[in-house]
């Protein structure tokens, strides 16, 4: 980490973050290669306990929109679970709790990717990220419309819904991809795969608080036109 700079994982706040390939090389070209980076995103999204809200490939960098990692409060007793490196066989149980930050989380996203991609190349990814903390409902609705947006303004595509590789069609349709996505079409999933109405899952940042865990209330969801 560069001299002066500091980040603010133990927040409880959201965040957007931006990691690149190395010498910003176009590595994400091939489908192979997007869909290998999605489904490490998602062993890491279950293994760490994070809430993902948005996320778009780029064929040279990567942004993403998610919380740091969540604490077991279920009280059920289980053992959390030890990250492995992204992709690397199933993970296994702690006999003792241990908190992990964001960087842990980014640290095995990004191992595991590489480890699979990386072929002859001597680098995968450059060695720092941008990450910004969400402090406001704004901010949240700002930075995932710049994440849809930037395949768009890329050159891309001509529109959000038509790059396959984003959270977009998740917000639009409430279709299931690779990565799981906190919304309101999960939360309804949710409830309707328990056979009851579960509480109310919120996004971060809404009416009713910009820190901490979610709280009981009415799901708040930013509208199609203002993240597309």
């Amino acid at each position: 980490m560069p001299w002066g700079l500091t980040r603010f994982q133990h927040s409880g706040q959201s965040h957007f973050v931006t990691f690149c390939c190395y010498h910003r090389r176009l590595l994400f070209t091939a489908d192979a290669s997007r869909q290998i980076f999605e489904s490490a995103l998602e062993r890491v999204r279950r293994s760490f306990r994070l809430q993902v809200y948005g996320y778009v490939i780029m064929p040279e960098h990567v942004h993403l929109l998610l919380s740091e990692p969540q604490r077991d409060t279920s009280g059920g007793g289980t053992a959390p679970l030890k990250p492995k490196d992204g992709l690397n066989g199933p993970p296994t149980l702690l006999s003792e709790p241990q908190r992990y930050t964001l960087a842990d989380a980014l640290k095995s996203l990004k191992q595991g990717v590489s480890r699979r991609l990386i072929g002859d190349a001597e680098h995968f990814w450059q060695k720092r990220y941008y990450d910004f903390n969400i402090r406001n409902y704004s901010q949240f609705v700002e930075k995932l419309r710049y994440i849809h947006r930037n395949p768009v303004k890329a050159g891309l595509c001509e529109r959000p819904e038509d790059w396959q590789w984003s959270s977009f069609n998740h917000y639009a349709t409430g279709c299931e991809g690779r990565v799981e996505i906190e919304s309101e079409w999960t939360a309804r999933e949710r409830e309707r795969a328990a056979g009851r109405l579960c509480a109310a899952v919120e996004l971060p940042h809404s009416k009713n608080g910009l820190n901490g865990p979610p709280r009981e209330f009415f799901f708040v969801t930013p509208s199609l036109e203002s993240i597309a």
